[in-house]
């Protein structure tokens, strides 16, 4: 009996199969399937799913045998996945001096014709067989190796979809954990930041009770923007945080809005340029969706249309249409603009394009992509349009 030499990367290849956790699992009928299906086509008592590691090969799934593993010294698979770009077959064992005195040979199950074809992943490593057994002299068809290569392909792909769901499931537990971690600091977050805000109203409330007979009326209209401004930071800071402890109570908590509240009260979170002409919906508008996202929405895109515009006399342009099933908003400006290829970019996290703004500073790459986050919550869509040193217009839609 000849014992299989280790593989060239045969370190490697352990960490590969261990990487599968398939060894010691419990029976799958996929897999069983595969095995009976294979003995069927090559007309053998015996089919096996076999992997091998460092001291044994273990069976996934075995039709005709009992056994669920075997040494690896005995095993057949071991020389078969030395050559993992091969199908390994042995006609008769009793006449093969690798394999004549082996105790699966000379012994039960008594291997006399064994065929097997290595499982290969995608870095090439062997980590087993599918393989048929008769305990007498045997030769196969090409149909039928064929038929046992495609079979083998199907145990891959199991295999593949195994590592995929493990990962996944790793990529959950991480996400949860991260959530989980985000919600506390969103908790010790807002009551860092209530403090000092709920001391600007009060301090700005104070102010103006008590002096607003002695300014003028443009430090009367500061005093107002200073309130306003922290009373509805104050109002955010909360529903960001009842929003951190549920992602879908975004697009499920809807609110009934004046469009022409909404957008005056984003306009004066905007800064903008006194240059600038700004045109929004003339009609009295109502509409039913979240709040704070559709401002968040409005927020960004104003704000970028005034930060990406290098001319003197710039313009923004704000309308609204309603649809059978959804809002529309369209927002344009005559602007930088925007070359073509970076269309789809600019939505993905942490894009600058390495621009700078019209106060010489780059942007985050944060705002665009938060603002594609917002709108598929909502159920909607974003696209742009755009021209060089022309302008840019984003349309995007709400679900209703």
């Amino acid at each position: 009996m000849m014992v299989a030499h280790l593989t060239e990367n045969e370190e490697d290849r352990l960490k590969a199969l261990d990487s599968y956790e398939i060894l010691d699992s419990l029976p799958q009928k996929d897999y069983d399937d595969i095995t009976r299906l294979a003995s069927e086509i090559c007309n053998t008592p015996i089919s096996l799913i076999s992997f091998v590691d460092a001291e044994r090969q273990w069976f996934k799934s075995r039709f005709g045998l009992d056994a669920t593993e075997t040494p690896k010294e005995y095993a057949f698979c071991a020389h078969a996945i030395l050559e993992p770009d091969k199908v390994f077959v042995v006609h008769d064992a009793t006449k093969d001096k690798r394999f004549q005195n082996n105790p699966l040979t000379t012994g039960h199950p008594k291997v006399v014709f064994y065929t097997g074809v290595p499982l290969v992943n995608q870095e090439g490593h062997a980590l087993g067989t599918l393989c048929v057994i008769d305990n007498k002299p045997k030769e196969l068809t090409a149909n039928q190796i064929d038929a046992l290569k495609t079979l083998a392909n199907q145990v891959m792909a199991q295999l593949e979809l195994r590592l995929k769901v493990k990962e996944l499931n790793t990529l959950a537990l991480e996400l949860q954990k991260s959530n989980e971690y985000l919600e506390r600091f969103a908790l010790m977050a807002s009551h860092d930041i209530k403090s000092p805000l709920t001391s600007i109203m009060l301090t700005g409330q104070l102010l103006k009770a008590k002096y607003h007979s002695q300014l003028d009326e443009k430090g009367n209209q500061m005093l107002d923007i200073v309130n306003s401004s922290a009373s509805s930071l104050l109002k955010f800071l909360n529903q960001m945080l009842e929003y951190s402890k549920s992602y879908k109570t975004l697009a499920q908590k809807k609110d009934e809005i004046c469009l022409n509240d909404l957008i005056q009260e984003v306009l004066k979170l905007v800064s903008i340029p006194d240059s600038f002409r700004v045109e929004t919906p003339k009609d009295l508008l109502y509409i039913r969706t979240s709040a704070i996202a559709l401002e968040q929405i409005l927020i960004n895109l104003l704000n970028n249309a005034v930060r990406y515009n290098d001319k003197d006399a710039g313009f923004i342009r704000l309308t609204f249409e309603e649809k059978a099933d959804c809002y529309q908003f369209r927002i344009s400006d005559n602007g930088v603009g925007i070359e073509q290829k970076n269309y789809v970019r600019i939505f993905e996290p942490m894009t600058t394009l390495n621009s700078r703004d019209r106060y010489n500073k780059r942007g985050s790459g944060i705002g665009l992509s938060t603002v594609k986050n917002l709108v598929d919550s909502l159920g909607g869509q974003i696209c742009v349009e755009s021209a060089l040193n022309e302008g840019t217009t984003f349309q995007f839609t709400i679900r209703k």
